[in-house]
């Protein structure tokens, strides 16, 4: 038995989708199990790179698929490369999966569980769908389809079908599973798998002791930082009009480190509106990451509220991991609000209400104790409910109740993976 993985990211990409699934992939080998995974050649940010076509790293064999290169730069030439790997994928199932093998399908690119399981049908072959996003709901909320739309609803009707073949839905936030079994998938075959990050790989830094913060000038001031994807599930306006309130107060600083789909927007708009207070710096590499979240004092996390059972921040447990607190902006009642509230590291904000963000960061930059002390909730809150090891270890006990195969929960070697 085979667990194989397909995702059109992994390791050593440094995407979302990548790393929680390069993640559990490498805790998989570790433990015993045979792990292939099934990718593309490209890093998500870095078209100037194409990877090996085979290698094993850590003990995962890894087969990288040569699909089109457009890029995230149009719809047009997403949705190419989306197509692409759809097709090479199939056939590459078509010819290398075998009947016990089990395989957790991801959702980069959308879709993938419907051509992947008339594959994996045709093999006899067990399929986990991870389901990190949901597609199409989220491009109905978007705005790209109507509900009605012919299209939405074929697309519709064979996702659901791929999630009602043999084996289980994993889902990374209740509110999206509870969206699911109300379409009609069965609740004992959802599962919720909360998403994590490595405390070890990012850890709290004291800001006294920050390389990156001090870098970019930073000392003095409070920082209110956005790490990640400038994406279209994200508000940045509420940002914008708080930093244009606080634009005489130089005592504040907004640090936004990423890019995506936003990015030339929010940047426009900050020179247009003479931002001089808000600094954009690219995503750091892997080395550097616990300086990079290190550097601001609390995080700004935000999701437009009709995608709350379609997606989930990652960047959250980033910011958990390292030590700082976090506004979120967007609805109440929404799976990020609902934790924060309950564990005490951090605010809400709701969407478009730039002063009450502003009340939110001039609270927490006067109040530098309640900060800190939210900060170390948020810590906290990483190793007690969101560490990597204990989502691996549940990764891994379902994999074996799949497979009616024991394991062991001691790593095979250790040291082997990051």
């Amino acid at each position: 038995m085979r667990v194989v993985f397909a995702n059109r990211y992994f390791y050593p990409d440094q995407s979302a989708t990548s790393r929680v699934v390069s993640s559990v992939a490498f805790g998989l080998a570790r433990r015993g199990f045979d792990v292939i995974v099934m990718t593309s050649r490209d890093i998500h940010n870095r078209r100037d790179i194409v990877l090996p076509a085979e290698e094993t790293v850590f003990g995962v064999t890894i087969r990288r698929l040569s699909t089109t290169r457009f890029g995230r730069q149009t719809l047009l030439g997403r949705g190419f490369d989306y197509l692409m790997f759809h097709l090479l994928s199939f056939f590459w199932m078509m010819a290398h999966i075998s009947h016990d093998d089990i395989a957790v399908i991801c959702t980069d690119p959308p879709l993938l569980s419907v051509t992947s399981g008339v594959a994996l049908r045709l093999k006899n072959a067990v399929m986990v769908n991870w389901i990190m996003d949901l597609f199409p709901e989220a491009a109905i909320e978007l705005g790209y389809f109507t509900r009605g739309n012919v299209l939405a609803r074929l697309t519709l009707a064979a996702r659901n079908a791929s999630l009602r073949m043999r084996g289980l839905c994993i889902c990374s936030t209740d509110t999206m599973a509870e969206y699911l079994t109300r379409q009609g998938i069965a609740e004992g075959r959802v599962i919720v798998s909360h998403h994590w990050s490595d405390g070890a790989e990012i850890r709290p830094v004291d800001p006294a002791e920050n390389g990156l913060r001090s870098a970019w000038g930073l000392d003095d001031a409070f920082v209110v930082g956005y790490s990640g994807n400038f994406g279209r599930a994200h508000d940045f306006e509420t940002t914008l009009g708080a930093a244009e309130r606080l634009r005489a107060d130089e005592t504040i600083r907004f640090l936004m480190i990423g890019g995506g789909h936003h990015h030339a927007a929010v940047t426009a708009k900050a020179r247009q509106a003479d931002l001089r207070t808000m600094l954009f710096q690219p995503l750091q590499p892997i080395d550097r990451l616990s300086e990079s979240l290190g550097a601001a004092d609390v995080h700004l996390v935000s999701l437009l509220p009709q995608l709350e059972h379609c997606i989930i921040p990652s960047k959250f447990y980033g910011i958990l991991a390292a030590g700082r607190p976090t506004i979120f902006i967007g609805a109440k009642d929404g799976e990020v609000a609902r934790v924060i509230e309950r564990a005490g590291c951090g605010l809400h904000v709701e969407l478009g209400d730039a002063d009450g963000l502003v009340r939110a960061i001039r609270y927490l930059r006067d109040n530098p104790v309640i900060c800190r002390a939210m900060g170390a909730r948020a810590r906290a809150l990483l190793v007690s409910d969101y560490s990597r090891d204990s989502a691996i270890e549940g990764w891994c006990k379902r994999i074996a109740d799949l497979a009616k195969a024991p394991y062991s929960s001691t790593p095979a070697t250790e040291g082997l993976a990051p």
